[in-house]
């Protein structure tokens, strides 16, 4: 398998058949653009394919594992039919290349996980999540409907009581939380997170590879058995970027203050 044409993904192989996947955007905290959200919807068929992988592991670049969607995209797609669409075939891809992926795929969650990154750090098989980093789904905060996977895995990992509260607050959670209430595999000091990833990837890489693929098959289908409530939470949140709160939402962020979001106004 070539991996040259990823640009936004740092591809390496280590040793045992294990890929390292870094999302390597630092500069920007390697928030997703359009360009690496494509990357990370198709790189799991590719690592599904590749004969010479048995485990992958993903982190991010420099102190973020991923720290968001990029305003800019958002802003670009949002009240755009065709942009909406295409965004909507892709985060289908993004969640259900990762479930269907044969491989196993370990997160080395380094930092802030956000959006795109949430959805890849939570879906991973295994996750390893520093103690201190923050993860979250703030869809409501930027004006649209908690699509990509959080309607499907959140209430599986944490209960549906959590999966409530966090998804329709966009609050944040920090790792050390995140490993109480069962969202993450794992806490640990962040120096520890990568080097345990790497662990983990090495002893399923040398483990029964048909045992350790097929019993991720079976977990996996409880996720695909969801999967008409992760298509129906898509199509919302792209129906929202048909709307005017998404525009009000990123102005807000970008301006670092609190959303006046227009379905919010004259309510008694």
């Amino acid at each position: 398998m070539d991996y040259s044409d990823y640009k936004q993904l740092l591809i390496e192989r280590d040793s045992d058949g294990v890929l390292l996947i870094t999302i390597n955007r630092p500069e920007k905290y390697n928030a997703t653009d359009a360009a690496m959200h494509t990357e990370l919807a198709r790189v799991w068929r590719d690592v599904s394919a590749d004969a010479k992988t048995r485990v992958a592991v993903i982190t991010g670049a420099g102190k973020a594992f991923s720290a968001g969607g990029d305003l800019s995209m958002v802003l670009d797609i949002a009240n755009d039919h065709d942009r909406v669409s295409h965004m909507l075939s892709e985060m289908s891809d993004m969640v259900y290349n990762l479930i269907n992926c044969e491989k196993p795929v370990i997160s080395a969650i380094n930092g802030v996980a956000v959006g795109a990154g949430t959805v890849v750090a939570l879906l991973a098989d295994i996750s390893i999540c520093a103690v201190d980093a923050r993860i979250g789904d703030g869809h409501v905060k930027l004006g649209v409907a908690a699509g990509d996977h959080a309607a499907i895995l959140w209430p599986l990992l944490a209960g549906m009581a959590k999966a409530r509260y966090y998804l329709l607050t966009g609050e944040m959670i920090i790792g050390e939380e995140a490993e109480r209430i069962g969202m993450v595999s794992k806490a640990l000091p962040r120096d520890e997170v990568l080097p345990e990833a790497l662990r983990i990837a090495h002893e399923l890489a040398n483990g029964s590879q048909l045992a350790i693929r097929l019993t991720k098959r079976c977990l996996n289908s409880w996720l695909r058995a969801a999967g008409p409530i992760f298509d129906q939470s898509a199509a919302y949140e792209m129906l929202c970027f048909m709307g005017p709160d998404v525009l009000e939402g990123a102005a807000a962020l970008k301006e670092k203050r609190q959303p006046n979001f227009p379905s919010a106004r004259g309510v008694a």
